[in-house]
């Protein structure tokens, strides 16, 4: 995995390809590649590091050819280098593919393939794809792929070429997201929408195990049991963010600011105050089952894990649901028992997310009612999912999330403040939790004012190795996110924990080299939160504290302050997250690291 883009139409390929790549590149990846078809020949470059190294290598290198794929690569079979590197080849080297995916039997297949004499030249399982094409390939390149991909068991979206088809790129998917984008005679494939934006808003979303072929004069689209489909053009809206950091050194730093934007989003037109209840459109069709569910499962993973984490302490307050809360990578393990009185509910910020893809599928087999919060429209969750709610927060570039986790926050509030209006919560509650939403937007804006404090703070942290992020009810989830981030952008490393947990093992570790940030709201906690300060203090650790405006014992007892607006508990953490996101990026950008693209991750994970 990562990004895939194609080209099929009367320009050159070649710059729309390396273009395609380079509004990929937030996705995060170790290499890239591109190849070129143009009278039977094949035409291949492929680079470890950046799409800027590919470009230079390029220079020398003309790559004729109106059709073409291209590949930025994140490690997953094989170390990054130029043989593991997008696209791969047959050996003919008339075949050209790009992959997305785990081809989970590639080993079984391989070995048949070197029984047949083929020669491998990478270490990845995506190589199979192209010597399968081979031994299928008789003059047609669909047929060819659609052969192929009943031998596959795994998860793709690939895009194909062959030399002597050199006017026709095939794509198929299946549980690795595509697309078509349709030009004005030309048509691109791409794995992300934001490939494309220069070009066309004309999209085409492909479904599992659905193939599309294009070329210059048009297009078509089957399924796998070679039936022709008929599929609708979706009109996708945006601008060229990629282009634009308005002014902000980084996509995260711009994200963050961002937030109170998003925040409003997540909340704009599904407000309803005369009745103290929230109004969600993408809820409507299963509302009647919805009523009737008494156990919610939350599946997630990352920074939407601890998003959901948050999530059931905010249904506990307004619902009577009993909350779980799943990594969805370990979901599917577990002997689960669901009816039709449970609902799953997916959160990931792509919808592409492969473990919680798995996660739900195997939730619906089981009966439960399957609810989605996604931020990408007709993204895979979206398509799965029986009802759910998008975010609406735009594009974010950067990989570390900041404003989609607030978003999610809520959107989940928003949600179970409709369920919780159906059962015991009155209208007064639902009133105050509508008011405090709406008095978000501008006390992030309050919060993102301090920003000089925050990074002179930071720069006095960036000094140390190793941090304890701690914190109680609803902030210690905002604990674990807080280190999370920090170890994301600047690879230091850190931990969060519940602090009610800390004298369980983690206060060991404290001395006056390792740090704590102390999230002290003044809520049930306050008193126990204080507590943890002083043992931390009693052997010498330094304490920053996340603590309300108007705490006037907090300064007395830490090292540092970092001040923030106070709203109800259950929507604290939205507030409390933002200068942890500040303090996380000044912190990497004093070590200088490269915080929209860390080393080693990926935006979108689509694969196990």
């Amino acid at each position: 995995m990562c990004g895939i883009i194609g080209y099929c139409g009367a320009r050159a390929a070649k710059p729309i390809l390396l273009d395609g790549l380079k509004r990929l590149e937030y996705r995060g990846y170790d290499s890239a590649g591109l190849a070129v078809a143009e009278g039977n020949q094949l035409n291949l470059i492929r680079a470890v590091g950046k799409v800027s190294d590919l470009e230079k290598k390029g220079i020398a290198r003309p790559l004729p050819g109106h059709c073409g794929i291209a590949h930025t690569r994140w490690a997953t079979h094989g170390r990054p280098s130029e043989e593991n590197a997008h696209p791969h080849c047959d050996c003919t080297r008339k075949v050209s593919i790009v992959h997305n995916g785990i081809i989970e039997n590639y080993l079984d297949l391989k070995e048949e393939l070197l029984a047949r004499k083929h020669v491998f030249s990478s270490e990845t399982d995506s190589e199979v794809i192209a010597h399968l094409i081979e031994e299928y390939f008789e003059a047609d390149l669909e047929t060819a792929l659609l052969k192929t991909v009943q031998r596959l068991e795994g998860t793709f979206g690939i895009a194909a070429i062959h030399a002597d088809c050199d006017r026709q790129v095939v794509i198929v998917r299946r549980g690795s997201p595509i697309i078509i984008g349709i030009g004005e005679g030309e048509y691109f494939a791409a794995s992300d929408a934001n490939a494309l934006l220069p070009y066309t808003q004309k999209i085409i979303s492909l479904n599992d195990d659905e193939m599309a072929v294009l070329h210059p004069s048009g297009y078509h689209i089957k399924n796998l049991n070679n039936e022709f489909l008929q599929k609708e053009i979706e009109i996708r809206e945006g601008r060229d963010e990629q282009a634009d950091k308005k002014g902000f050194e980084h996509f995260m730093l711009k994200e963050i600011f961002e937030q109170p934007q998003a925040i409003e989003n997540a909340f704009r037109g599904r407000l309803i105050e005369s009745e103290g209840v929230s109004k969600l459109g993408g809820l409507e069709p299963v509302m009647e089952r919805l009523k009737n569910v008494k156990k919610l499962v939350i599946v997630s993973c990352g920074t939407s894990y601890y998003a959901g984490l948050c999530g059931r302490y905010i249904f506990e307050s307004l619902s009577e649901l009993h909350v779980e809360v799943e990594v969805a990578s370990e979901f599917r393990y577990r002997k689960l028992k669901m009816d039709g009185d449970t609902a799953v509910l997916a959160l990931s910020q792509s919808g592409e997310t492969a473990d919680t893809i798995a996660a739900i599928r195997e939730a619906k087999r089981k009966g439960a009612l399957i609810l989605g919060v996604v931020n990408v429209v007709g993204s895979g969750i979206a398509q799965i999912t029986d009802a759910g709610v998008y975010n609406h927060a735009g594009p974010e570039f950067g990989v570390a999330s900041t404003k989609i986790y607030t978003s999610q926050l809520v959107v989940l509030t928003l949600m179970a403040l409709l369920i919780g209006r159906y059962q015991g919560l009155s209208f007064t509650e639902g009133s105050a939790v509508i008011q405090a939403v709406k008095k978000l937007p501008r006390q992030v804006k309050r919060i993102l004012t301090d920003i000089e404090h925050i990074k002179k703070i930071a720069q006095e942290y960036a000094r140390y190795e190793d941090f304890l992020f701690i914190g109680r009810q609803h902030n210690f989830p905002t604990a674990m996110e807080g280190a999370l981030k920090l170890k994301e952008i600047s690879y230091i490393h850190a931990e969060g924990y519940p602090a009610g947990e800390m004298k369980h093992g983690p206060i060991s570790l404290i001395d006056e080299n390792f740090p704590t940030v102390a999230i002290v709201s003044q809520d049930s906690t306050f008193d126990k939160m204080l507590s943890n300060i002083q043992e931390i203090k009693a052997r010498n650790g330094r304490v920053l504290a996340v603590a309300s405006e108007d705490d006037e014992r907090i300064a007395g007892l830490c090292d540092d302050v970092i001040r923030v607006p106070e709203t109800l508990p259950l929507l604290q953490p939205v507030l409390n997250i933002v200068p942890l996101q500040l303090f996380a990026y000044f912190i990497a950008r004093f070590k200088g690291c490269d915080i929209d693209k860390p080393r080693n991750l990926a935006k979108s994970v689509t694969v196990e």
